[in-house]
């Protein structure tokens, strides 16, 4: 063959087996698996990362309640690189006789795996102490070595209560206009005023502030941790520009009952947070925007997104693709999509479905995911997985084994093919 007509050919070759493997890469993938098999206590609210190894690793906490059951812990399980199955759970923190939650996991440019979580100190919301750990140690089998364990000391600035007494005039009159029943008007007065009040006390400000969306890196630098406070029904960001020696919080994001916020960065250099809606209907993932690194935000609004009182998570993928997993209903949380957003979230063109029950005593619930994406470009959720318990095995004290963490892989092709596209 002529050395022309054999670099032709053989570029032919070339391009079309690009071609061929960038189809096999665009094809929809989906896979998921209980991390472990459904159980009687409760496991609920994960956070998922990828090692610089390539493993993933999750986090939840379990217990026979949340915050008044003292037995609550925070476990983990690792999925290591090419394995079809996790590793059985262990604890990654453990305050004895106080319950531990709202675990959220963190890998920092120097591949140093945080977690923050909250121990409960008075069976109540509000007493959350916010605690960090951070390990280098992590790769081996068990839970991490912690090289660092200490307390996120949250001390929002003299602005704070100066901003509640600034929003709190316009959400008083907000109630006054809705028409709702005369107790539960009663009910957003008395909140309003214990808020005032609450506002000026040192050390109601200082707890209670919790994670439960996973932190946010900035310019490689920046760490913000979203906070919300479920006293006050609004959120604040906690920000460290020097690897959590000292914090400083932004200014508060004051809303109708706007907790658990989530981070994602628009093309313009922009941060943007939803947040679950706590307040009367209509009932919508909250919204809210900065333009200064997360030191202020704008006035909180309702998004377009339907929220039923439940997480959510918001994630921007590397080719600057927003990904959103939300219960997509008012009530109930038997249905969790996946929407993709190639527009920084003014519009959200494709949607596709993890979990969707009927609505009704048979439901399940699916909800507070955790979302990210793996070096290989593959999307990471995990969510609660919790069946209805009416027909369920029972234990030997007649419980149900009803719950579960879930772990699910996708890619775009999976969310751009929709619900039509049938079975996952």
């Amino acid at each position: 063959m002529p050395r022309v007509e054999l670099v032709v050919g053989l570029l032919a070759l070339g391009l079309a087996g690009g071609a061929v493997a960038r189809a096999a890469a665009e094809a929809p993938l989906y896979e998921a698996e209980l991390i472990f098999p459904l159980e009687v206590l409760h496991n609920h609210a994960s956070c998922v990362v990828e090692t610089p190894r390539g493993d993933l690793l999750a986090c939840w906490f379990r217990g026979t309640g949340e915050r008044t059951a003292d037995d609550v812990q925070i476990m983990g399980a690792r999925k290591r690189r090419g394995a079809r199955t996790w590793s059985a759970p262990f604890v990654m923190a453990d305050t004895p006789g106080l319950p531990d939650g709202n675990p959220c996991l963190f890998v920092d440019p120097r591949g140093r795996l945080w977690l923050f979580h909250t121990t409960i100190l008075a069976n109540t919301w509000e007493s959350a102490l916010l605690k960090c750990r951070v390990s280098s140690d992590y790769h081996r089998p068990g839970p991490p070595r912690w090289e660092q364990s200490e307390v996120v000391h949250i001390k929002p600035g003299p602005e704070f209560a100066a901003a509640v007494a600034r929003r709190l005039p316009e959400l008083g009159a907000a109630v006054a206009g809705m028409n709702l029943p005369e107790r539960t008007r009663r009910e957003a007065e008395d909140f309003l005023r214990a808020m005032r009040e609450h506002a000026s006390d040192k050390l109601y400000c200082r707890l209670g502030w919790m994670p439960r969306a996973r932190p946010f890196l900035l310019d490689g630098q920046r760490l913000i941790l979203p906070l919300y406070h479920d006293g006050f029904s609004f959120s604040l960001m906690a920000i460290t520009d020097d690897w959590g020696r000292t914090w400083h919080t932004s200014t508060p994001l004051i809303g109708a009952g706007n907790i658990q916020p989530s981070i994602a960065q628009a093309r313009d250099g922009r941060l943007y947070t939803l947040m679950r809606d706590n307040g009367p209907p209509p009932k919508r993932l909250q919204q809210a925007w900065s333009a200064d690194r997360g030191e202020t935000w704008s006035a909180v609004t309702d998004s377009e997104h339907p929220n039923p009182g439940a997480g959510a998570e918001i994630y921007r993928l590397r080719n600057g693709n927003w990904v959103l997993v939300n219960n997509d209903t008012e009530r109930g949380r038997h249905s969790l999509v996946v929407r993709l957003s190639d527009d920084d979230g003014r519009t959200w063109k494709w949607q596709r479905h993890l979990e969707r029950d009927e609505p009704g005593p048979e439901a399940g619930a699916y909800h507070y995911p955790s979302v990210m994406q793996a070096r290989d470009g593959s999307i990471h959720v995990t969510y609660s997985y919790h069946l209805n318990q009416r027909h369920l095995p029972r234990d030997v004290d007649g419980d149900p084994a009803a719950k579960s963490v879930k772990h699910v892989r996708f890619n775009e092709a999976w969310i751009r093919a929709g619900d039509a596209a049938g079975g996952r």
